[in-house]
């Protein structure tokens, strides 16, 4: 008997509906806010991701080389697609552009607690703004997308931060450029590993400046009131040209905060500039989302990238956008209970015996044709009861009965298996009944 490979998963009928419930509640949610789907192929150059990533990314990847002798792999995320698409047309795109794609994505890691091998993510981009008002919108629309499975402020938060305050901090420290990405990679595992390694590890890198980075960047994790990081600002030794520039920074914090606030989220960003993303390639707000009630991993992440574009060969281009996979935001909402049901199963299930046959099955290609989703036994001879049982069996709501008392006056009996009640609907009129209670599919 074969099984599937490690970190790959088997999606029965059940979970199959559960996945496509919640692909739904994605797409719809990030629609209402303006977001137009997209998609790219999962088989790209893997220079692509190296030129993203570094070197380094190939190990976590699955990649091969073609019958073309080209070096390829399978998609590990979508930002770098969505990149070279957009880059090789934003001349002639009308600006900001708001795309969003639901699909799978590959990486070959262990297998672990909310880590697959293979998993389908949600990703939404804001490209062509360089405005704050592009990252309210885009921290909105993830607010959004939580909000559309009914979590609340007692189940999520997002924390925000910023790449830039750090990359002051770093001005005032006297930290080289060639230095920062371990300093910010130090700062990423802060909470993750004691004083005494995260030093020892960071001064291989930037020598005795370790423990001074390491307390004074404590400092600023610990912040987390606007007032606070302005204040922090002031305290930093920084040039007249660096002073300038940090204060036009703190100004966008207040824009941002203020927007936020007006678009309702004040219940769910939390300022915590602890957070940094460890990707290199974000720029400026980053932001994490985190359950309430336990320690998990993060069920969504993102902030600003205005360099990529640019980096793949693409023009300059501002950007920001989030992504969030389906492992982790399934287990979340099971814990809160709020795994969404209301996929795709049959509803309607047609009742009859052999001589009303052809006068439910013109009914069936009817109601199939307008959406509805209909079953039938297969079984032949079988009588009314049989067929009701297996309409429950089956998961239905309702089952249309077509006795020979009911067509002899035109009509169905609609009866509502749950409570047991039943009506009879004139046949012409069965259609527009059916519409009513809102049984097709959506």
């Amino acid at each position: 008997m074969f099984e599937s490979l490690p970190g790959f998963r088997d999606f029965y009928p059940e979970d199959y509906e559960v996945r496509q419930a919640l692909f739904q509640r994605w797409k719809n949610a990030v629609e209402s806010a303006g977001f137009v789907g997209y998609d790219g192929p999962v088989l790209e150059s893997l220079d692509l991701y190296i030129e993203k990533s570094g070197e380094e990314i190939v190990e976590q990847l699955f990649h091969f080389v073609d019958k073309g002798g080209r070096r390829v792999a399978l998609r590990p995320e979508m930002t770098p697609t969505l990149g070279r698409m957009a880059g090789s047309k934003a001349n002639g795109m009308r600006k900001p552009v708001k795309w969003y794609n639901i699909g799978d994505h590959f990486r070959f890691e262990r297998p672990q607690k909310g880590r697959t091998r293979c998993f389908t993510q949600l990703n939404v981009d804001i490209l062509g703004e360089a405005g704050v008002a592009a990252d309210a919108e885009s921290i909105h629309t993830l607010i959004l997308v939580f909000r559309a499975f009914g979590l609340t402020g007692e189940d999520f938060y997002i924390r925000l931060s910023d790449r830039e305050l750090w990359s002051f901090a770093m001005d005032a420290w006297g930290v080289a450029v060639d230095q920062r990405g371990h300093v910010l990679s130090a700062i990423d595992k802060m909470e993750r590993m004691d004083r005494d390694a995260l030093v020892s590890w960071l001064s291989e890198h930037v020598g005795e400046l370790a423990g001074v980075i390491y307390d004074d960047a404590k400092v600023l994790a610990g912040i987390h009131d606007l007032d606070g990081l302005i204040a922090w600002g002031h305290a930093l030794d920084l040039s007249p040209e660096q002073r300038n520039a940090l204060d036009a920074r703190m100004a966008e914090w207040r824009t941002l905060i203020g927007a936020l606030k007006d678009l309702g989220c004040s219940d769910y960003v939390v300022i915590d500039p602890g957070i940094v993303r460890g990707l290199a390639y974000y720029t400026g707000f980053v932001f994490e989302a985190f359950e309430k009630r336990r320690k998990s991993r993060a069920l969504a992440g993102g902030g600003r990238y205005d360099n990529l574009v640019g980096k793949l060969g693409g023009p300059d281009l501002h950007a920001v956008g989030w992504a969030m996979g389906d492992v982790t935001m399934l287990d979340c909402l099971e814990f809160c209970g709020k795994t969404p049901h209301e996929a795709v199963r049959p509803k309607l299930f047609m009742v009859f015996g052999d001589s009303e046959r052809p006068v439910c099955f013109a009914d069936v290609d009817a109601l199939r044709g307008s959406g509805c989703r209909v079953l039938y036994s297969y079984r032949a001879n079988a009588g009314f009861g049989k067929q009701l049982k297996e309409a429950s069996q089956c998961g239905c709501s309702h089952a249309l009965i077509y006795g020979s008392d009911e067509l002899a006056d035109g009509e169905v009996t609609v009866k509502d298996l749950g409570s047991g009640s039943a009506r009879r609907v004139k046949r012409g009129e069965l259609a527009a009944f059916i519409a009513a209670l809102d049984l097709k599919g959506s």
